[in-house]
Protein backbone atom coordinates (compact mmCIF):
# COMPACT_ATOMS: atom_id res chain seq x y z
CA UNK A 1 0.00 0.00 0.00
CA UNK A 2 1.36 3.43 -0.97
CA UNK A 3 2.44 5.82 1.79
CA UNK A 4 -0.24 8.54 1.79
CA UNK A 5 2.15 11.27 2.99
CA UNK A 6 4.35 10.89 -0.10
CA UNK A 7 3.42 12.37 -3.48
CA UNK A 8 3.63 10.03 -6.46
CA UNK A 9 7.09 10.13 -8.03
CA UNK A 10 5.67 10.29 -11.55
CA UNK A 11 3.14 12.99 -10.65
CA UNK A 12 5.52 15.59 -9.14
CA UNK A 13 9.13 14.49 -8.77
CA UNK A 14 10.27 17.60 -6.88
CA UNK A 15 7.44 17.29 -4.35
CA UNK A 16 8.03 13.54 -4.07
CA UNK A 17 11.70 14.20 -3.24
CA UNK A 18 10.85 16.68 -0.47
CA UNK A 19 8.17 14.36 0.88
CA UNK A 20 10.68 11.50 1.18
CA UNK A 21 13.21 13.75 2.95
CA UNK A 22 10.56 14.80 5.47
CA UNK A 23 8.83 11.43 5.89
CA UNK A 24 12.14 9.63 6.48
CA UNK A 25 13.17 12.40 8.91
CA UNK A 26 16.44 13.07 7.12
CA UNK A 27 16.31 16.86 7.35
CA UNK A 28 14.04 19.72 8.27
CA UNK A 29 13.95 23.38 7.33
CA UNK A 30 15.61 25.76 9.80
CA UNK A 31 14.97 29.36 10.75
CA UNK A 32 18.12 30.28 8.80
CA UNK A 33 16.99 30.88 5.23
CA UNK A 34 18.56 28.42 2.79
CA UNK A 35 19.92 26.14 5.54
CA UNK A 36 18.54 22.82 6.81
CA UNK A 37 18.79 20.83 10.00
CA UNK A 38 20.22 17.34 9.61
CA UNK A 39 17.96 15.17 11.75
CA UNK A 40 19.28 11.96 13.39
CA UNK A 41 18.44 9.75 10.38
CA UNK A 42 20.10 12.13 7.91
CA UNK A 43 23.11 12.71 10.12
CA UNK A 44 23.57 8.96 10.68
CA UNK A 45 23.56 8.45 6.91
CA UNK A 46 26.21 11.18 6.46
CA UNK A 47 28.29 9.64 9.26
CA UNK A 48 28.16 6.26 7.52
CA UNK A 49 29.29 7.83 4.24
CA UNK A 50 31.99 9.77 6.05
CA UNK A 51 33.24 6.67 7.88
CA UNK A 52 33.43 4.66 4.65
CA UNK A 53 35.08 7.33 2.53
CA UNK A 54 37.46 8.30 5.32
CA UNK A 55 38.67 4.70 5.50
CA UNK A 56 39.20 4.67 1.71
CA UNK A 57 41.12 7.97 1.87
CA UNK A 58 43.40 6.68 4.63
CA UNK A 59 44.04 3.48 2.70
CA UNK A 60 45.46 5.70 -0.07
CA UNK A 61 47.78 7.47 2.38
CA UNK A 62 45.80 10.60 3.26
CA UNK A 63 45.64 12.31 6.65
CA UNK A 64 42.92 14.55 8.08
CA UNK A 65 43.49 18.16 9.10
CA UNK A 66 41.19 21.10 9.79
CA UNK A 67 41.40 24.66 8.49
CA UNK A 68 39.61 27.80 9.79
CA UNK A 69 36.13 28.59 8.49
CA UNK A 70 37.08 32.26 7.86
CA UNK A 71 39.38 33.47 5.07
CA UNK A 72 40.86 37.00 4.84
CA UNK A 73 39.83 38.78 1.62
CA UNK A 74 43.46 39.46 0.65
CA UNK A 75 44.26 35.74 0.88
CA UNK A 76 41.23 34.79 -1.21
CA UNK A 77 42.20 37.30 -3.92
CA UNK A 78 45.70 35.96 -4.50
CA UNK A 79 44.47 33.49 -7.14
CA UNK A 80 42.30 35.56 -9.48
CA UNK A 81 40.25 32.81 -11.13
CA UNK A 82 39.12 31.36 -7.80
CA UNK A 83 37.77 34.61 -6.36
CA UNK A 84 36.14 35.48 -9.67
CA UNK A 85 34.42 32.09 -9.74
CA UNK A 86 33.19 32.18 -6.15
CA UNK A 87 32.54 35.91 -5.61
CA UNK A 88 28.77 35.70 -6.27
CA UNK A 89 28.43 32.98 -3.60
CA UNK A 90 30.71 34.40 -0.88
CA UNK A 91 29.27 35.41 2.49
CA UNK A 92 31.32 37.97 4.41
CA UNK A 93 32.01 38.93 8.01
CA UNK A 94 32.58 42.68 8.36
CA UNK A 95 32.21 43.14 12.13
CA UNK A 96 33.75 41.53 15.18
CA UNK A 97 31.40 42.23 18.04
CA UNK A 98 30.52 45.91 17.64
CA UNK A 99 33.74 46.89 15.84
CA UNK A 100 34.34 47.03 12.10
CA UNK A 101 37.05 44.62 10.96
CA UNK A 102 40.21 46.01 9.39
CA UNK A 103 39.79 43.40 6.67
CA UNK A 104 36.59 41.55 5.85
CA UNK A 105 36.58 37.78 6.17
CA UNK A 106 34.86 35.33 3.83
CA UNK A 107 33.11 32.27 5.16
CA UNK A 108 34.85 29.31 3.56
CA UNK A 109 33.36 28.59 0.10
CA UNK A 110 36.30 26.21 -0.50
CA UNK A 111 39.75 25.97 1.09
CA UNK A 112 42.39 26.09 -1.65
CA UNK A 113 43.59 29.45 -0.35
CA UNK A 114 44.07 28.33 3.24
CA UNK A 115 45.80 25.10 2.28
CA UNK A 116 48.07 26.95 -0.16
CA UNK A 117 49.02 29.54 2.45
CA UNK A 118 49.73 26.76 4.96
CA UNK A 119 51.80 24.74 2.48
CA UNK A 120 53.87 27.80 1.54
CA UNK A 121 55.09 27.95 5.15
CA UNK A 122 55.60 24.22 5.68
CA UNK A 123 57.32 22.96 2.54
CA UNK A 124 61.05 23.55 2.08
CA UNK A 125 62.45 20.48 0.35
CA UNK A 126 61.42 17.64 -1.93
CA UNK A 127 61.77 15.52 1.21
CA UNK A 128 58.64 17.27 2.57
CA UNK A 129 56.58 16.00 -0.36
CA UNK A 130 53.99 14.80 -1.05
CA UNK A 131 51.49 16.29 1.39
CA UNK A 132 48.29 14.26 1.23
CA UNK A 133 45.72 16.07 3.36
CA UNK A 134 41.93 15.97 3.61
CA UNK A 135 39.46 17.82 5.78
CA UNK A 136 35.86 17.14 6.79
CA UNK A 137 34.20 20.50 7.14
CA UNK A 138 31.24 22.77 6.47
CA UNK A 139 31.02 25.27 3.63
CA UNK A 140 28.98 28.45 3.10
CA UNK A 141 27.86 29.36 -0.42
CA UNK A 142 25.10 31.93 -0.90
CA UNK A 143 22.86 29.90 -3.22
CA UNK A 144 19.81 31.66 -4.63
CA UNK A 145 17.62 28.58 -4.92
CA UNK A 146 17.95 25.85 -2.32
CA UNK A 147 16.69 22.29 -1.85
CA UNK A 148 17.63 19.89 0.99
CA UNK A 149 20.93 18.09 0.30
CA UNK A 150 21.12 19.25 -3.33
CA UNK A 151 21.78 22.96 -2.81
CA UNK A 152 21.86 24.65 0.60
CA UNK A 153 23.73 27.73 1.79
CA UNK A 154 25.60 25.67 4.35
CA UNK A 155 26.51 22.07 3.64
CA UNK A 156 28.92 19.41 4.84
CA UNK A 157 31.67 17.95 2.71
CA UNK A 158 35.19 16.66 2.53
CA UNK A 159 37.90 18.39 0.53
CA UNK A 160 41.25 16.84 -0.22
CA UNK A 161 44.20 19.12 -0.96
CA UNK A 162 47.51 17.60 -1.98
CA UNK A 163 50.86 18.86 -3.26
CA UNK A 164 53.45 16.90 -5.20
CA UNK A 165 56.97 17.02 -6.52
CA UNK A 166 56.09 16.31 -10.16
CA UNK A 167 53.28 16.83 -12.64
CA UNK A 168 53.08 13.06 -13.14
CA UNK A 169 52.49 12.41 -9.43
CA UNK A 170 49.82 15.11 -9.22
CA UNK A 171 47.95 13.78 -12.25
CA UNK A 172 48.10 10.25 -10.83
CA UNK A 173 46.60 11.58 -7.59
CA UNK A 174 43.83 13.42 -9.47
CA UNK A 175 42.75 10.27 -11.30
CA UNK A 176 43.29 7.97 -8.32
CA UNK A 177 40.87 9.99 -6.19
CA UNK A 178 38.34 10.13 -9.04
CA UNK A 179 38.41 6.34 -9.04
CA UNK A 180 37.99 6.22 -5.25
CA UNK A 181 34.74 8.17 -5.67
CA UNK A 182 33.68 5.97 -8.55
CA UNK A 183 34.27 2.83 -6.46
CA UNK A 184 32.36 4.31 -3.53
CA UNK A 185 29.33 5.20 -5.65
CA UNK A 186 29.15 1.83 -7.39
CA UNK A 187 30.13 -0.52 -4.54
CA UNK A 188 28.50 1.25 -1.59
CA UNK A 189 25.78 3.57 -2.88
CA UNK A 190 24.80 1.15 -5.68
CA UNK A 191 24.72 4.11 -8.07
CA UNK A 192 26.20 3.66 -11.55
CA UNK A 193 28.19 6.68 -12.69
CA UNK A 194 29.96 7.92 -15.77
CA UNK A 195 33.31 9.65 -15.41
CA UNK A 196 35.33 11.98 -17.55
CA UNK A 197 36.89 15.40 -17.96
CA UNK A 198 34.94 18.66 -17.70
CA UNK A 199 35.04 21.12 -20.59
CA UNK A 200 36.99 24.36 -20.16
CA UNK A 201 33.75 26.21 -19.52
CA UNK A 202 32.58 23.79 -16.81
CA UNK A 203 35.87 23.13 -15.00
CA UNK A 204 36.52 24.34 -11.43
CA UNK A 205 37.63 27.97 -11.12
CA UNK A 206 41.45 28.01 -10.96
CA UNK A 207 41.95 24.42 -12.13
CA UNK A 208 44.00 23.30 -15.12
CA UNK A 209 41.54 20.43 -15.52
CA UNK A 210 38.56 18.99 -13.66
CA UNK A 211 37.39 15.38 -13.66
CA UNK A 212 33.92 14.37 -12.55
CA UNK A 213 31.63 11.47 -11.81
CA UNK A 214 28.06 12.03 -12.97
CA UNK A 215 24.97 10.13 -11.86
CA UNK A 216 21.55 10.09 -13.48
CA UNK A 217 18.53 10.46 -11.23
CA UNK A 218 15.32 8.46 -11.73
CA UNK A 219 13.68 11.38 -13.57
CA UNK A 220 16.53 11.70 -16.08
CA UNK A 221 18.20 14.77 -14.53
CA UNK A 222 21.98 14.59 -14.03
CA UNK A 223 23.77 15.17 -10.74
CA UNK A 224 27.45 16.07 -10.51
CA UNK A 225 28.38 13.74 -7.68
CA UNK A 226 32.09 14.27 -6.95
CA UNK A 227 34.98 16.09 -8.62
CA UNK A 228 38.75 15.85 -8.72
CA UNK A 229 40.86 18.79 -9.90
CA UNK A 230 44.40 19.09 -11.25
CA UNK A 231 45.74 22.57 -10.50
CA UNK A 232 49.21 22.27 -11.95
CA UNK A 233 51.27 25.14 -10.50
CA UNK A 234 48.63 27.92 -10.59
CA UNK A 235 48.11 28.11 -6.83
CA UNK A 236 51.74 27.28 -6.13
CA UNK A 237 52.83 30.38 -8.03
CA UNK A 238 50.10 32.58 -6.55
CA UNK A 239 50.96 31.51 -2.99
CA UNK A 240 54.68 30.89 -3.49
CA UNK A 241 54.73 27.18 -2.59
CA UNK A 242 58.33 26.30 -3.47
CA UNK A 243 60.65 23.44 -2.59
CA UNK A 244 64.34 22.70 -3.07
CA UNK A 245 64.44 19.97 -5.71
CA UNK A 246 66.70 16.93 -5.95
CA UNK A 247 68.85 19.01 -8.32
CA UNK A 248 69.05 21.72 -5.62
CA UNK A 249 66.88 24.15 -7.58
CA UNK A 250 63.82 25.96 -6.30
CA UNK A 251 60.70 24.57 -7.95
CA UNK A 252 56.97 25.12 -7.55
CA UNK A 253 54.86 22.20 -6.34
CA UNK A 254 52.08 20.57 -8.37
CA UNK A 255 48.70 20.61 -6.68
CA UNK A 256 45.33 18.81 -6.62
CA UNK A 257 42.01 19.04 -4.83
CA UNK A 258 38.97 16.76 -4.75
CA UNK A 259 35.66 16.70 -2.93
CA UNK A 260 32.22 15.23 -2.29
CA UNK A 261 29.31 16.57 -0.24
CA UNK A 262 26.02 15.75 1.49
CA UNK A 263 24.61 15.97 -2.04
CA UNK A 264 25.34 12.23 -2.09
CA UNK A 265 22.32 11.77 0.19
CA UNK A 266 20.18 13.52 -2.43
CA UNK A 267 21.56 11.14 -5.05
CA UNK A 268 20.66 8.10 -2.94
CA UNK A 269 17.09 9.35 -2.57
CA UNK A 270 16.56 10.20 -6.23
CA UNK A 271 18.10 7.00 -7.62
CA UNK A 272 16.69 4.32 -5.30
CA UNK A 273 13.71 5.56 -3.29
CA UNK A 274 10.06 4.96 -4.16
CA UNK A 275 6.43 5.83 -3.37
CA UNK A 276 6.78 4.44 0.16
CA UNK A 277 9.86 6.39 1.21
CA UNK A 278 13.57 5.90 1.45
CA UNK A 279 15.34 2.86 0.01
CA UNK A 280 18.91 2.33 1.21
CA UNK A 281 21.60 -0.05 -0.06
CA UNK A 282 22.61 -2.30 2.87
CA UNK A 283 26.29 -1.34 2.66
CA UNK A 284 25.53 2.31 3.44
CA UNK A 285 22.45 1.92 5.66
CA UNK A 286 23.15 3.04 9.26
CA UNK A 287 20.57 0.46 10.42
CA UNK A 288 20.41 -2.69 8.32
CA UNK A 289 17.78 -4.87 10.01
CA UNK A 290 14.60 -3.89 11.85
CA UNK A 291 13.34 -6.71 14.08
CA UNK A 292 9.60 -6.50 14.77
CA UNK A 293 8.10 -8.67 17.53
CA UNK A 294 4.44 -9.37 16.70
CA UNK A 295 2.64 -9.49 20.02
CA UNK A 296 3.81 -8.88 23.58
CA UNK A 297 4.51 -12.48 24.56
CA UNK A 298 7.75 -12.59 26.59
CA UNK A 299 9.06 -15.51 24.54
CA UNK A 300 8.64 -13.54 21.30
CA UNK A 301 10.47 -10.52 22.73
CA UNK A 302 13.24 -12.77 24.08
CA UNK A 303 13.70 -14.46 20.69
CA UNK A 304 13.72 -11.08 18.90
CA UNK A 305 16.37 -9.74 21.31
CA UNK A 306 18.48 -12.85 20.75
CA UNK A 307 18.35 -12.45 16.96
CA UNK A 308 19.45 -8.81 17.38
CA UNK A 309 22.33 -9.83 19.64
CA UNK A 310 23.56 -12.47 17.16
CA UNK A 311 23.34 -10.09 14.19
CA UNK A 312 25.06 -7.19 15.95
CA UNK A 313 27.87 -9.46 17.12
CA UNK A 314 28.45 -10.26 13.44
CA UNK A 315 28.56 -6.55 12.47
CA UNK A 316 25.05 -6.50 11.03
CA UNK A 317 23.46 -3.41 12.57
CA UNK A 318 20.04 -4.36 13.86
CA UNK A 319 17.52 -3.12 16.40
CA UNK A 320 14.35 -4.44 18.02
CA UNK A 321 11.29 -2.20 17.81
CA UNK A 322 9.71 -2.70 21.24
CA UNK A 323 7.69 0.52 21.13
CA UNK A 324 4.00 0.57 22.12
CA UNK A 325 2.68 0.66 18.58
CA UNK A 326 0.97 -1.76 16.24
CA UNK A 327 3.03 -4.12 14.05
CA UNK A 328 1.60 -2.40 10.96
CA UNK A 329 2.85 0.98 12.16
CA UNK A 330 6.29 -0.50 12.85
CA UNK A 331 6.41 -2.09 9.39
CA UNK A 332 5.54 1.22 7.76
CA UNK A 333 8.10 3.14 9.79
CA UNK A 334 10.90 0.72 8.90
CA UNK A 335 9.81 0.95 5.28
CA UNK A 336 9.73 4.76 5.06
CA UNK A 337 13.14 4.93 6.77
CA UNK A 338 14.63 2.61 4.15
CA UNK A 339 15.76 -0.20 6.49
CA UNK A 340 16.99 -2.84 3.99
CA UNK A 341 15.71 -5.93 5.87
CA UNK A 342 12.78 -6.42 8.22
CA UNK A 343 12.70 -9.51 10.44
CA UNK A 344 9.23 -10.38 11.74
CA UNK A 345 8.91 -12.63 14.79
CA UNK A 346 5.36 -13.82 15.53
CA UNK A 347 3.88 -16.72 17.50
CA UNK A 348 2.09 -18.23 14.49
CA UNK A 349 5.33 -18.41 12.51
CA UNK A 350 7.31 -19.68 15.50
CA UNK A 351 4.85 -22.50 16.09
CA UNK A 352 5.44 -23.51 12.46
CA UNK A 353 9.22 -23.29 13.06
CA UNK A 354 9.55 -20.17 10.88
CA UNK A 355 10.37 -16.47 10.94
CA UNK A 356 9.80 -13.94 8.15
CA UNK A 357 12.30 -11.72 6.36
CA UNK A 358 11.01 -8.82 4.26
CA UNK A 359 13.24 -6.97 1.81
CA UNK A 360 12.78 -3.21 1.35
CA UNK A 361 13.81 -3.04 -2.29
CA UNK A 362 11.09 -5.35 -3.67
CA UNK A 363 8.71 -5.78 -0.72
CA UNK A 364 9.07 -9.56 -1.03
CA UNK A 365 8.57 -11.64 2.12
CA UNK A 366 10.59 -14.80 2.67
CA UNK A 367 9.96 -17.41 5.34
CA UNK A 368 13.01 -19.17 6.75
CA UNK A 369 13.61 -21.75 9.45
CA UNK A 370 13.76 -20.10 12.87
CA UNK A 371 16.82 -22.18 13.80
CA UNK A 372 18.76 -21.45 10.60
CA UNK A 373 22.05 -19.56 10.48
CA UNK A 374 20.45 -16.11 10.72
CA UNK A 375 23.71 -14.29 10.01
CA UNK A 376 24.23 -16.23 6.78
CA UNK A 377 20.60 -15.76 5.72
CA UNK A 378 20.62 -11.99 6.33
CA UNK A 379 24.04 -11.47 4.73
CA UNK A 380 22.94 -13.34 1.59
CA UNK A 381 19.75 -11.31 1.44
CA UNK A 382 21.59 -8.01 1.90
CA UNK A 383 24.07 -8.94 -0.84
CA UNK A 384 21.15 -9.66 -3.16
CA UNK A 385 19.49 -6.34 -2.28
CA UNK A 386 22.74 -4.43 -2.87
CA UNK A 387 23.24 -6.08 -6.26
CA UNK A 388 19.60 -5.66 -7.25
CA UNK A 389 19.63 -1.92 -6.50
CA UNK A 390 22.75 -1.41 -8.61
CA UNK A 391 21.31 -3.50 -11.44
CA UNK A 392 17.98 -1.61 -11.42
CA UNK A 393 19.74 1.76 -11.35
CA UNK A 394 22.06 0.71 -14.18
CA UNK A 395 19.16 -0.46 -16.34
CA UNK A 396 17.30 2.79 -15.66
CA UNK A 397 20.37 4.88 -16.53
CA UNK A 398 20.96 2.94 -19.74
CA UNK A 399 17.29 3.27 -20.73
CA UNK A 400 17.61 7.04 -20.24
CA UNK A 401 20.86 7.42 -22.20
CA UNK A 402 20.24 8.60 -25.75
CA UNK A 403 22.52 9.10 -28.74
CA UNK A 404 21.75 12.26 -30.73
CA UNK A 405 23.41 13.42 -33.96
CA UNK A 406 21.56 16.68 -34.60
CA UNK A 407 19.99 19.54 -32.67
CA UNK A 408 16.55 18.45 -33.85
CA UNK A 409 17.12 15.04 -32.28
CA UNK A 410 18.30 16.69 -29.05
CA UNK A 411 15.22 18.95 -29.01
CA UNK A 412 12.79 16.09 -29.56
CA UNK A 413 14.44 13.87 -26.98
CA UNK A 414 14.86 16.40 -24.18
CA UNK A 415 11.20 17.43 -24.47
CA UNK A 416 10.01 13.84 -24.60
CA UNK A 417 12.19 12.40 -21.80
CA UNK A 418 15.28 13.97 -20.19
CA UNK A 419 18.33 11.81 -19.70
CA UNK A 420 22.00 11.54 -20.58
CA UNK A 421 22.48 12.66 -24.17
CA UNK A 422 25.58 11.32 -25.86
CA UNK A 423 26.57 13.59 -28.74
CA UNK A 424 29.74 14.65 -30.49
CA UNK A 425 31.15 18.18 -30.22
CA UNK A 426 33.62 20.28 -32.16
CA UNK A 427 35.12 21.85 -29.01
CA UNK A 428 33.77 25.33 -29.75
CA UNK A 429 32.32 27.09 -26.69
CA UNK A 430 29.73 28.81 -28.89
CA UNK A 431 28.26 25.38 -29.71
CA UNK A 432 28.38 24.39 -26.03
CA UNK A 433 26.40 27.51 -25.13
CA UNK A 434 23.94 26.89 -27.96
CA UNK A 435 22.92 23.59 -26.39
CA UNK A 436 22.05 25.41 -23.16
CA UNK A 437 19.11 26.99 -25.00
CA UNK A 438 17.50 23.54 -25.01
CA UNK A 439 16.07 23.41 -21.48
CA UNK A 440 19.42 24.33 -19.95
CA UNK A 441 21.41 21.36 -21.26
CA UNK A 442 25.05 21.43 -20.13
CA UNK A 443 28.04 19.25 -20.86
CA UNK A 444 28.43 16.68 -18.09
CA UNK A 445 31.85 15.37 -19.15
CA UNK A 446 34.06 14.53 -22.09
CA UNK A 447 34.16 10.76 -22.60
CA UNK A 448 37.91 10.51 -23.17
CA UNK A 449 37.95 6.77 -23.88
CA UNK A 450 34.97 6.92 -26.21
CA UNK A 451 35.97 7.00 -29.90
CA UNK A 452 34.50 9.46 -32.37
CA UNK A 453 32.08 7.54 -34.59
CA UNK A 454 29.67 9.95 -36.30
CA UNK A 455 32.32 12.58 -36.94
CA UNK A 456 30.15 15.72 -36.85
CA UNK A 457 29.38 18.25 -34.11
CA UNK A 458 25.78 17.93 -32.91
CA UNK A 459 25.36 21.72 -33.12
CA UNK A 460 27.27 23.07 -36.12
CA UNK A 461 27.96 19.95 -38.17
CA UNK A 462 31.69 20.67 -38.38
CA UNK A 463 34.17 17.82 -37.68
CA UNK A 464 33.83 16.65 -34.08
CA UNK A 465 36.76 16.42 -31.66
CA UNK A 466 35.08 14.94 -28.60
CA UNK A 467 32.41 12.48 -27.57
CA UNK A 468 30.50 14.22 -24.77
CA UNK A 469 27.74 13.33 -22.34
CA UNK A 470 25.21 16.16 -21.95
CA UNK A 471 22.17 16.63 -19.76
CA UNK A 472 19.94 18.82 -17.62
CA UNK A 473 21.47 19.16 -14.16
CA UNK A 474 20.51 19.75 -10.54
Amino acid sequence: MKNKSITSRNEDFAKWYTDVVMAAKLADYSSVKGCVILEPNGNALWEKMKETLDRMFKQTGHENVYMPVLIPESLLKKEGELIEGFAPECAWVTKGGSSDLDEKLAFRPTSETLFSDYYSKKVKSYRDLPKLYNQWANVIRWEKETRPFLRTREFLWQEGHTIHETEKEAMEETLRMLNVYKTFFIDYLAIPVISGKKTEKEKFAGAESTYTIEALMYNGVALQSATSHYFGQKFAKAYNIKFLSREEKWEYVYQTSWGATTRMIGALIMVHSDENGLVLPPKIAPKQVAIIPIGKDEEIVKIADNYSKILNQSNIVSYVDNTERSPGFKFAEAEVNGIPVRLEVGMRDLEAGKITLARRDTGEKIQIDKDCDIVKAVNELMDDIQNNLLQKATIRRDELTFVCKTLDEVDRQINKQPGFIKAEWCGCQECELKLKEYRGIKSRCILEDDPISFGKCVVCGRPSKFSVMWGIQY
